[in-house]
């Protein structure tokens, strides 16, 4: 895209999405009978949820020319983003994994198994060859994130080529999503040179503190004063955004968790998305943490954003109002629609701390003959 053509699209993802298997029932995966497909991953989760919120989207990828392949281009294409830049790879798979049903048991004491078939899989072999400039930049915002870096060395190559400044380039964005799994042969300090070739990035707290050794938001900006935009996440604390020598903290509401998962790239979706439309920097971390919201009070990946009308009320709550209020599941249906959003109480208990680096079960697989096993806790 040149400076003086108009983007096709808001924003375009690059990266790996898998075929999922959730069990038909809670227990450990050794136990479970059956299993329900759908898809999962990082990049597509956050082109699918901001279709649905309205804004036009592309998903860049590779799948196999096979059965799952042709699944998860479907539904991903069923939410109405463009994927016209996906190439089939008739020598690789395309990634599966499977997962407990959800976080905890009943008691908040389980865990949650991941076991992922990854490696080797199409979306390993992306390269700086193998992806053309004219579709990486045909929108506003180009969104990436450290889990690709970590696929191979072509992914690698490709991810130094993608943060690399020059001019004409859209907005880059880049959510760190530190898989220790993934970087056991590698080191995770990439994510850093990355990440300052980033004009807005996302990372957990928790995550920058395993990955980098930092202990909070502000060691975070210190390590990485390029990007224009740095938005720490802080779980249930809210999130930090700063900008420029600016710094803003916004709490995040209560939520009633079904599951930690794709709750991380669904904040930055709202993120996004408050972005594209202009909006004041405490909004953008509001919106952020509403579709956090949605993603976590659903079992699967993906959830249905909340109307934007709904959504922006919300979001103009004042302070006061903001810090009652407490989301469920159902909150982004019609019936919140016609409503304030839900409940609003005094007592905050446990609020969601999805949006770190643990959600979006996007670690890394192992061949088909020895899965790589995530445990999480």
């Amino acid at each position: 895209m040149t400076p003086n053509e108009t983007p096709v699209h808001d924003v375009v993802c690059l990266g790996e999405s898998m075929v999922t298997f959730v069990p038909s029932v809670p227990g450990p995966l050794a136990d479970v009978p059956a299993f329900r497909r759908a898809i999962g991953g990082a990049e597509s989760n956050v082109a699918c949820t901001l279709a649905r919120a309205g804004h036009r989207t592309r998903w860049i990828s590779r799948v196999g020319s096979d059965g799952f392949g042709d699944h998860l281009v479907g539904e991903v294409a069923a939410s109405g983003v463009d994927v016209s830049a996906v190439r089939r790879d008739p020598h690789r798979p395309t990634g599966v994994y499977f997962r407990t049903a959800g976080d905890r048991d009943a008691t908040g004491a389980g865990r949650a198994e991941v076991v992922y078939y990854r490696r080797g899989s199409a979306a390993s072999a992306l390269s700086p060859a193998l992806v053309r400039r004219e579709e990486l930049w045909s929108g506003r915002v180009l969104h990436l994130t450290g889990i690709t870096a970590a696929l191979s060395a072509t992914c690698r190559a490709l991810m130094r080529r993608l943060t690399h400044r020059e001019p004409g380039r859209p907005l880059v964005s880049f959510d760190v999503n530190h898989r220790p799994a993934l970087w056991r042969d590698a080191d995770p300090r990439l994510l850093t040179d990355l990440a300052r070739g980033c004009d807005l990035v996302f990372v957990g707290e928790d995550e920058a503190r395993a990955a980098w050794g930092l202990p909070d938001a502000d060691a975070v900006r210190a390590e990485l004063p390029e990007p224009e935009l740095l938005v720490v996440k802080q779980g249930a604390a809210g999130a930090v955004l700063y900008h420029g020598t600016g710094r803003l903290h916004v709490p995040a509401p209560a939520v009633d968790v079904v599951a930690h998962v794709g709750a991380g790239d669904a904040f930055a979706a709202g993120f996004l998305s408050a972005t594209l439309r202009g909006l004041p920097p405490a909004r953008r971390l509001r919106h952020g943490h509403l579709l956090a919201a949605a993603a976590l009070t659903v079992p699967g990946d993906l959830a249905v954003p909340p109307a934007r009308a709904h959504a922006d009320a919300l979001a103009a709550l004042d302070d006061a109002a903001w810090g009652r209020l407490r989301l469920g599941p159902g909150w982004t249906g019609p019936a919140a629609d016609a409503g304030n959003g839900g409940p609003l109480e005094d007592d905050r208990r446990d609020g969601y701390d999805g949006h770190g680096a643990r959600d979006g079960h996007d670690g890394h697989g192992g061949r088909p003959d020895r899965p790589e096993r995530e445990v999480r806790t």
